[in-house]
């Protein structure tokens, strides 16, 4: 008798109320807020989870696909600081990075060896330092002649650099003199370019293209092979002291995996040789355009 009155007294059984059901009308009750979140999520998503994520609905193909998204996730990965512009959606550079691609897949495949990203630095300035030794220059190099600079001391200061993001690659090549193959000679080409370049239509159409701008030889025995690229502007940074002291990254001498270093504003690398004849060096540039802004530069390395 007691259960029968417990159970009259207890509401009917009735359907859930479920948010969705309530407001059919609306995509989801709480989506400004859930727009917040997932944003904050993607943050720890690299590119391919990110676009996986993209593909599991129209709601997160929106929120994932927008440009912030895609630009945090590039300086995020880069490690470098945000440019005042690009050329291009933040998606389609992020995509150019992280796709395994490299300037020798588009050219001179069949000499191509192997590579290494180094990472990306950024050019705060349109003049640049090239040399060939990984030591802080007691003053700066005439920049009206590059060629004799270059051949004189292995160094020179080259202007009109385009601002911005730069990737800083390290080529390994076949020995570009003979076509013999069995010849297992080697070039290491510290290679940087603007994060805008293999998306630009003179790259694309091979308009664009490297141009010898100077060699220095050095016909002794050299303890190893190094190159290294500044911002001019910010040469006398304490990050770039690093760069200078070898001891700190350059490896022991009879280490001979090439070693590199990166700041905000720098690139070098640096490989252990061998007794060897000599080293010779060559600098190459590629501009946009014949009088345009430099936006590739290399710096080849082979035994002499």
């Amino acid at each position: 008798m007691k259960m029968r009155k417990r159970l009259r007294r207890e509401s009917t059984i009735c359907s859930c109320k479920s948010p969705r059901l309530e407001n059919q009308n609306s995509r989801c009750s709480i989506k400004g807020y859930e727009v917040d979140l997932w944003t904050e999520v993607a943050k720890f998503l690299d590119g391919k989870s990110l676009v996986k994520l993209a593909t599991t609905c129209r709601w997160f193909h929106s929120v994932i696909m927008h440009d912030s998204v895609w630009k945090f996730a590039c300086l995020r990965d880069l490690q470098v600081p945000a440019p005042c512009h690009v050329a291009f959606k933040w998606i389609k550079l992020y995509g150019s990075l992280a796709d395994g691609s490299h300037s020798y897949k588009f050219r001179d495949n069949e000499k191509h060896i192997d590579w290494m990203r180094i990472g990306a630095f950024f050019f705060d300035s349109q003049v640049a330092l090239l040399s060939e030794t990984l030591s802080l220059p007691l003053k700066i190099i005439n920049k009206d002649n590059v060629e004799k600079a270059l051949e004189s001391s292995g160094a020179c200061v080259l202007s009109n650099i385009k601002k911005g993001i730069w990737i800083a690659d390290l080529q390994l090549v076949r020995c570009p003199v003979c076509e013999l193959d069995t010849c297992e000679g080697t070039m290491q080409t510290l290679e940087v370019r603007n994060m805008d370049l293999f998306l630009c239509d003179g790259y694309q159409n091979a308009s664009w293209d490297y141009e010898l701008i100077g060699s220095y030889k050095i016909n002794k025995s050299v303890d190893a092979a190094s190159g290294g690229i500044f911002d001019l502007k910010h040469i006398k940074d304490r990050a770039m002291a690093g760069v200078f002291n070898l001891k700190s990254w350059a490896g022991k001498p009879s280490d001979m995996q090439p070693k590199a270093m990166i700041t905000f504003h720098s690139v070098a690398i640096r490989t252990n040789l061998q007794e060897n004849q000599g080293l010779l060096t060559k600098y190459y540039t590629m501009r946009a355009g014949p009088e345009g802004e430099v936006v590739s530069i290399r710096i080849s390395q082979q035994l002499a």
